[in-house]
């Protein structure tokens, strides 16, 4: 029989999050007779302790939050924490967090109990033993977990110590009823998180700051751009201006991750990356180092959800490395070669020589991303006559011509019950107005893949761009040969 799940209204000072704020209720309002844990993680600033603390005050559970300090300190910590939410008159004590955990099953011998420890890698940090610990404590026949209901989160921003916690050979493999991931919001809802009614301006804002709620209200104080003519001068007096927190965060987000020893090493292959390098071969010969001196770090900055690798859609030995979080890429390809000057205050000398290499470098291959982005999650059936399924960037060889197209979208998807159909080539251009050349190039790739024996008979072409289509091109979409995708469309069609 399916369990009964108390609902409980999201917050009202609460944006987007409606997903991850239902998953997080069910969890915690599961009738089921046995203490339950979830993992919940993410990179910092997403919202994730607001999610949490909001989950504990509405169902009336409990939250602690650890942070850097010595295992007796948080011992110490949480039995005055647990003290005051349980109304002990004085506070408890704990000598070892085995007891610590059992108080928590405690909690839940009444009903259903939302209990979370935010930021558990400190805790795990001081004792490596903790994980096991609690391991143990959610025995399957352990009669401390049977009798109560507590609903357990484990919370973490570190994502590489998140991701291991129920991988592979760890204690807690096999432990959890929920794994929840609190992503950045999507380039719609950070447009709408912003108050940005400018498609074009949101493109701009969104390729800098990314989707990270904290960026708007802590760390530029609601400081929006007011338009397009406001663009230049906003980022001068926030990503670039060494008063605003955001003009260090970007280095603060590897300071985050405790598995990244050789710091100067992970910033060399970022910077490497925000160059234009995107293989490792390319990395490490920017970085003059052998491939296998790389091959670690790339995997380290994956786990940590600030790189992301992408395979050719077409060949499938062939990988590329991409920067994942915007701010990152714009600091290195910005911020990072200039920082002496922008020490001094030069915030608008170093824009002006920079604004270019942020247009290309930065702007156009975030563009690419948030159109691949829109097919995966915005993309009606109907637009590609399938459901999506994979989308990625291809590279096709032209022997003919010596050289190679890359395709910035390939959708794969679903046409009945046929998988993995070839559905759509299509270009991204942020800051070129497309026309019928555009269309051309397509077609002219669509003929190689068909010689090669590919199937292209479900294939259509597709246009995306930032600054709009010629007439003569509009007419091609108006008669179904090229599926166009503007900037109004990515934001508000499907």
């Amino acid at each position: 029989m399916p369990r009964s799940r108390a609902h409980l209204p999201k917050p009202p000072d609460m944006f987007a999050r409606d997903w991850e704020w239902s998953e997080l209720t069910a969890f915690a309002g599961d009738e089921g007779p046995e203490a339950t844990m979830a993992v919940v993680s993410g990179r910092r600033r997403q919202g994730k302790s607001f999610l949490l603390d909001s989950l504990a005050r509405a169902a009336g559970g409990f939250y602690f939050c650890a942070y850097e300090a010595t295992e007796a300190e948080s011992l110490r910590r949480f039995g005055e924490e647990l003290g005051q939410y349980s109304g002990s008159i004085a506070p408890m004590r704990f000598d070892r967090w085995e007891q610590a955990i059992d108080a928590l099953l405690d909690l839940g011998k009444a009903r259903p109990l939302p209990v979370v420890i935010d930021e558990f890698p400190y805790l795990a940090r001081a004792n490596p033993a903790l994980p096991s610990i609690v391991q143990v404590a959610y025995g399957p026949r352990r009669p401390e977990r049977l009798n109560t209901r507590t609903r357990l989160l484990l919370c973490g921003s570190s994502l590489s110590f998140m991701g291991k916690l129920l991988s592979g050979t760890s204690p807690l493999r096999g432990r959890a009823g929920l794994e929840l991931i609190v992503q950045p919001l999507d380039f719609r809802q950070a447009a709408a998180f912003w108050g940005i009614v400018d498609r074009r301006l949101a493109v701009l804002v969104h390729s800098v700051v990314g989707g990270t709620p904290a960026y708007r209200r802590e760390f530029v104080r609601d400081d929006v751009p007011e338009d397009l003519a406001d663009f230049d001068a906003w980022v001068c007096r926030t990503a670039l201006s060494p008063r605003s927190p955001l003009y260090r965060e970007a280095r603060y987000l590897l300071a985050d991750e405790s598995d990244l020893r050789d710091r100067a090493l992970y910033h060399s292959v970022l910077a490497a990356l925000a160059s234009g390098n995107a293989t490792a071969g390319r990395i490490a010969s920017c970085l003059e180092r052998p491939t296998s001196d790389i091959t670690h770090p790339l995997t380290v900055l994956q786990d940590c959800g600030l790189v992301r690798r992408e395979t050719d859609a077409f060949r499938n030995n062939r990988s590329v490395y991409r920067v994942a979080e915007p701010l990152i890429a714009f600091d290195h390809a910005v911020s990072r070669p200039k920082l002496p000057l922008l020490d001094r205050g030069m915030a608008e000398q170093v824009w002006e020589v920079s604004r270019a290499r942020f247009l290309s470098a930065v702007v156009g291959p975030h563009f690419e991303q948030i159109c691949r982005e829109w097919v995966v999650h915005f993309a009606a059936p109907d637009t590609f006559g399938g459901m999506p399924i994979d989308v990625s960037y291809g590279t096709v060889p032209d022997q003919a011509a010596r050289t190679s197209h890359e395709i910035d979208v390939v959708v794969r998807g679903a046409v009945g019950q046929d998988n993995g159909v070839l559905l759509s080539l299509g270009e991204a251009k942020w800051d070129q107005v497309m026309g019928v050349a555009h269309l051309e190039r397509l077609r002219h790739v669509e003929a190689l893949l068909a010689a090669r024996g590919r199937d292209t008979s479900s294939l259509r072409l597709a246009c995306y761009s930032g600054a709009g289509f010629t007439d003569e091109l509009r007419a091609a979409g108006n008669r179904g040969e090229v599926v166009l995708v503007d900037l109004e469309r990515l934001y508000g069609g499907e």
